[in-house]
């Protein structure tokens, strides 16, 4: 008998490789609110630190950049998962969606609607998970930018990137190897941005503030 060589067969296969590759540690999904900048920051992490692609999703929102929508896109994406992204519906344990305070009206809904999902779904083995918002104020650039100086008063974003220029030369979001190019900084930058969560929250912006921190502390520290 032949064997069957479909595409639909050949996708149930990629699949079920892709799981039986899992790691132990927790099945992480991130959602990000940039189609580039955050995506391949976290994709980088992740090769960096050989973390297993079955267990760590990135992903940029497909239903807009507003805060909401990267929050409602990371539950429908959990929720239903996506076959064409070999994604499986409830295939995690921890969600994270990613954006920025910059000028988006709906920033503070998106806090809170994260803060209503925390704890409240389950996942496919009948447990509740996870569910945070990542913001940055006023952007992600201020989690680089930390690498390099202490900020401690209200910032502009345009000021960040001008600011954050002067130390890599030639940056341009979603250019690629920010994590490289930054990494021997990492212990400054993260002391820098525990002090800020120390002080500021997402909820007190215009206050510089960034949870990245948070997550990549995690991803960095994961074992497979």
């Amino acid at each position: 008998m032949a064997r069957d060589n479909s595409p639909k067969e050949r996708q149930k296969k990629q699949l079920e490789r892709k799981l039986g590759r899992r790691a132990s540690y927790d099945r992480i999904l991130i959602v990000s609110e940039g189609s580039k900048t955050e995506p391949i920051y976290f994709s980088e992490i992740r090769a960096a630190y050989r973390l297993h692609t079955a267990n760590v999703e990135v992903r940029p929102s497909e239903l807009g950049t507003a805060p909401i929508q990267v929050v409602q896109y990371a539950k429908d994406l959990f929720e239903n998962g996506d076959r064409h992204k070999y994604i499986q519906p409830r295939a995690f344990e921890q969600v994270y969606a990613v954006f920025d305070r910059d000028d988006h009206n709906s920033y503070f809904n998106a806090l809170r609607l994260a803060e209503s999902l925390d704890r409240k779904l389950k996942n496919d083995a009948k447990q509740f998970i996870r569910f945070k918002a990542i913001a940055s104020v006023p952007s992600f650039e201020l989690w680089l930018l930390l690498h390099y100086e202490d900020i401690l008063a209200p910032i502009h974003r345009n000021e960040v990137m001008l600011r954050l220029k002067r130390h890599i030369p030639g940056y341009e979001k979603g250019a690629g190897r920010a994590f490289a190019i930054t990494r021997e900084h990492l212990n400054i930058a993260t002391e820098r941005a525990e002090a800020l969560a120390a002080k500021f929250t997402a909820d007190t912006a215009p206050e510089p503030y960034t949870a990245i921190v948070g997550l990549v502390t995690l991803l960095t520290t994961l074992r497979g």
